[in-house]
């Protein structure tokens, strides 16, 4: 069993174990793919894994196709978008992910909305808060989640599934568990009036544990997954 399968099967034991401690359902596990080479993600998905998160559109696209080359079929994987997106990458993000984990702005949703394929599901959608305030980080702010929640429920080619936050980097737990609490109240305010949302996608290798006891219904994981990243000084 080479690092990977080994790490897979750590984490999802542990996930699984967090939910039950938690007492909600399922957890799912979205593996952050990142800068890792196409070869590690194929090890990830032989061992059991399907999701997997990339922060830019173009390294993606490139794994889809030398995946594609491999002979590993389209749908066999699950591809969310989880960095910032440029209005100029609608229509790649739209034909070519199942997820959007970052809208942030509602300029955003009409090109996303009328370039995703009529062939194809609708296009899942999280809305990304920013939940600590930080000028450094997209996202919307809590007050304007619910006016974009209602934007992309009314697009035909969007399907609105819930929100993703990365809480700011703080020493210690506590300031962390305070984010993802505020979290999960937004996320249950706008479940009350939004039938289809389901998914609330908090928590990295340090905290999905926590995150997993506030309620997040995804976690997204890559440190601990594959090892350290390569020119990346985050840790998902």
């Amino acid at each position: 069993m080479n690092f990977c399968e080994a790490a897979y099967h750590s984490i999802t034991t542990r996930i699984e174990q967090a939910g039950l401690r938690a007492g909600h359902g399922d957890t799912r596990l979205l593996a952050v793919s990142k800068t890792q080479p196409t070869a590690a993600v194929l090890a990830l998905h032989k061992a059991g894994q399907r999701a997997f998160g990339e922060n830019y559109v173009q390294e993606a696209l490139a794994k889809q196709r030398e995946l594609a080359a491999l002979g590993v079929a389209p749908d066999a994987l699950e591809w969310h978008l989880i960095g910032p997106l440029q209005s100029n990458k609608c229509r790649e993000v739209a034909q070519h992910f199942d997820w959007l984990q970052t809208l942030d702005r509602a300029k955003l949703v009409e090109p996303l909305s009328r370039y995703r394929p009529p062939q194809r599901a609708p296009l899942n959608v999280l809305i990304q808060v920013n939940i600590d305030d930080e000028a450094s980080k997209s996202g919307c702010s809590p007050a304007d989640a619910a006016a974009l929640a209602d934007e992309v429920a009314k697009a035909p080619g969007l399907r609105l599934r819930g929100l993703m936050a990365i809480p700011a980097p703080m020493p210690g737990l506590d300031p962390r568990r305070d984010a993802f609490r505020r979290m999960r109240a937004l996320f249950d305010t706008l479940r009350a009036t939004h039938a289809g949302i389901d998914t609330l996608s908090m928590g990295m290798s340090d905290d999905f544990e926590l995150a997993i006891a506030e309620g997040a219904t995804m976690v997204r994981i890559g440190t601990a997954l594959f090892g350290a990243r390569r020119n990346d000084a985050a840790t998902p």
